[in-house]
């Protein structure tokens, strides 16, 4: 749910380059050559392959999220945040649908494959940037992952680890993690009630750019800030508890 530069997700997988850390071998010839092998090039971020589950999600939340020098960022905490919430957008889309929705209603699909929910099926995709090919499998655009190979090279740069790194690594983690076990984070929209006069639902089910001219429609309702529904820029959205 995002702008035009990164993805519109109403409601995975790249080809990346993923690069294995690179270890120079020196095999010195001639008699008692003493040779000093050079260290191996820093990695100090590194993702899944584009074509599993763990580099794919990871991926959508890089993408979804600012990162220093880019508009709308604000702090390396703001951005693990929102890349949190996002998190908690796709897994409520599966496992909390509201009583009087169904999923379909709300994230487009009916499935229980958290890549179903990033990509959508049937030809109808829900993340701007994210789809299945025609062979089935889930890839990005070219542009996704031309910026992720750019924030790779960032953080792969110097001499020590910095908040592009600390950034790029939460993301794969907590991925990861999702994959592994599920989320052990606490929902910040869990217990949203209301939102001015209207009833809803609380959770969030949906994110697109901060900007007043970016609405999922329907039954979705901005969280306002008062309640830090904008994060790393991205507003959030939860839904009224009586659907129209």
């Amino acid at each position: 749910m995002t702008s035009k530069t990164r993805s519109i997700f109403f409601g995975p997988v790249l080809h990346s380059s993923h690069l294995s850390k690179l270890r120079l071998l020196v095999i010195g010839l001639g008699l008692g050559a003493n040779i000093t092998a050079p260290a191996a090039t820093a990695r100090f971020a590194q993702l899944d392959p584009a074509d599993t589950t763990t580099g794919y999600v990871a991926r959508l939340m890089i993408n979804e999220v600012s990162f220093p020098g880019e508009r709308a960022y604000e702090s390396e905490a703001e951005s693990k945040a929102a890349m949190l919430q996002i998190l908690w957008v796709l897994h409520s889309r599966i496992y909390f649908i509201p009583k009087g929705y169904r999923q379909v209603h709300v994230a487009g699909v009916n499935s229980k494959d958290i890549v179903d929910v990033i990509t959508g099926t049937g030809g109808r995709r829900q993340c701007e940037g994210f789809y299945r090919n025609e062979s089935g499998q889930f890839v990005t655009v070219p542009r996704v992952e031309e910026r992720i190979d750019n924030l790779l090279r960032i953080a792969n740069s110097g001499g020590r680890p910095g908040r592009f790194a600390a950034m790029l690594n939460y993301a794969q983690g907590l991925s990861r993690a999702y994959v592994k076990g599920g989320i052990e984070e606490a929902d910040r929209y869990a217990g949203l009630k209301k939102v001015g006069a209207i009833h809803v639902t609380g959770r969030a089910y949906s994110w697109m750019t901060d900007l007043d001219c970016y609405h999922p429609g329907g039954n979705f309702i901005s969280i306002p800030n008062t309640a830090d529904g904008s994060l790393g820029g991205n507003r959030f959205f939860t839904l009224r508890k009586a659907p129209k």
